[in-house]
């Protein structure tokens, strides 16, 4: 269960939010919570929770915040501002565990930060391993640091395989090899399920008329905008793929991706006897979160719970690789490996943020995140300088005309 303190880093996001009722419901300690923009409920967080430290993203906000807190004569914290504060708060010692809830690639410093200050880590940024997976991992196991996964997808899949990740198993020398010796040799293929998002049976003619509003009404799940996206575009499903090839050290070949649109079975794992065990919930992503909390405790929910006789028919089909092709372009990047996937993350961050800005249309996201791939020299064996420089590339690309 989690140790000592939490910090909560992305703390005003739809994440964070979910993470704070989840403590509030256990009654743990948060040390330190960090926003972005929104330093109003950043406040009203402060004010609740009593951390240690509070960071916003810059001078100006962090200024603002302060204002805030003294307006209302609330609780003051030491108040810091950017990178800096963000490391800090992932790595003081009166937190044992660090909710990473960062949106993008930024979340990704103080993630490396927090596996190399040994911390457990409950893991809902999905560009923290999609970037940077191979340095995130070997920072994990070389200095004793867990990873939780907070993903529904990937939370299934670590309860289905008795709780276990590559960075998981134990502090112990070789443990990390160990685990993904056994899970390869017992493991036939992970199953990640997609609920198909608000586009799910669309045309190629439709899509080109769907606007941001249209796919941010995703009809299960309540996310922010960028995950919302990403979950129309069905990159959101490559991104764990992605994400599940480094928590489990298992290929892209054996990680498969159907469209489940009731959203009650998150994933599944077949084993080489052909036994298939599958992890199921509500659509609340406040039972991952708990999970990852208080992991290999269960206690009870801070929701609702299951109940079959509403749920009468559990569906399945095959992705629509031709009308969303974005899953196919996350194969590709973690086939090519090396700086491919930070290079794609980064173009799919611009595209997202330009789409939603009303500037290309639904179907230009893909064509201009393939055409960043096609223009992109790899780097084999790439250092964390260039995998920041190939997500500003993939950004950079999609912005041109």
């Amino acid at each position: 269960m989690a140790s000592r303190g939490i910090a909560v880093l992305g703390s005003t996001g739809s994440i964070g939010i979910q993470t704070l009722q989840v403590i509030r419901h256990l009654g743990l300690t948060v040390e330190a919570l960090t926003g972005y923009n929104n330093m109003y409920a950043l406040a009203g967080q402060i004010s609740e929770f009593e951390p240690r430290l509070a960071v916003a993203a810059s001078a100006q906000k962090a200024m603002e915040l302060k204002k805030l807190l003294q307006e209302d004569g609330s609780w003051m914290p030491e108040i810091m501002y950017g990178m800096d504060g963000f490391k800090l708060a992932a790595t003081m010692g009166s937190a044992g565990t660090v909710v990473a809830a960062m949106s993008g690639v930024a979340g990704l410093e103080p993630v490396l930060a927090a596996a190399k200050a040994g911390k457990r880590i409950a893991l809902a940024n999905k560009e923290t391993l999609v970037v940077g997976g191979q340095l995130v991992c070997a920072l994990a196991e070389a200095h004793g640091a867990a990873i939780f996964p907070v993903d529904s997808e990937h939370s299934a899949i670590f309860q289905c395989l008795g709780g276990r990740t590559v960075t998981s198993a134990s502090t112990a020398k070789g443990a990390a090899a160990e685990a993904a010796r056994q899970v390869g040799a017992t493991v036939r293929r992970l199953i990640l399920t997609a609920s198909g998002g608000p586009f799910r049976g669309y045309t190629k003619e439709q899509l080109a008329e769907a606007g941001p509003k249209e796919a941010l009404a995703h009809p299960v799940w309540h996310m922010g905008k960028k995950v919302t996206i990403d979950s129309a575009t069905l990159m959101n499903k490559g991104l764990e793929v992605i994400e599940a090839h480094w928590l489990f050290q298992i290929p892209a070949t054996r990680i498969q991706v159907v469209v489940h649109p009731q959203s009650i079975v998150h994933s599944m794992v077949e084993f080489v006897d052909g036994t298939v065990i599958a992890q199921m919930g509500l659509p609340d992503m406040r039972q991952p979160i708990q999970t990852a909390l208080t992991w290999p405790r269960r206690m009870k929910s801070c929701g609702g719970y299951l109940d079959f006789s509403k749920h009468g028919q559990l569906t399945f089909e095959e992705p629509d690789h031709v009308n969303f092709p974005c899953l196919k372009l996350a194969y590709e990047a973690l086939k090519t490996g090396g700086s491919m996937p930070a290079l794609m993350n980064g173009a799919n961050e611009s595209a997202v943020e330009a789409f939603l800005a009303g500037k290309i249309k639904f179907s230009d996201i893909p064509r201009r995140i393939s055409r960043a791939m096609e223009a992109h020299k790899v780097t084999e064996k790439p250092k964390y300088s260039d995998l920041v420089a190939a997500c500003e590339e993939g950004m950079n690309a999609v912005a041109k005309k």
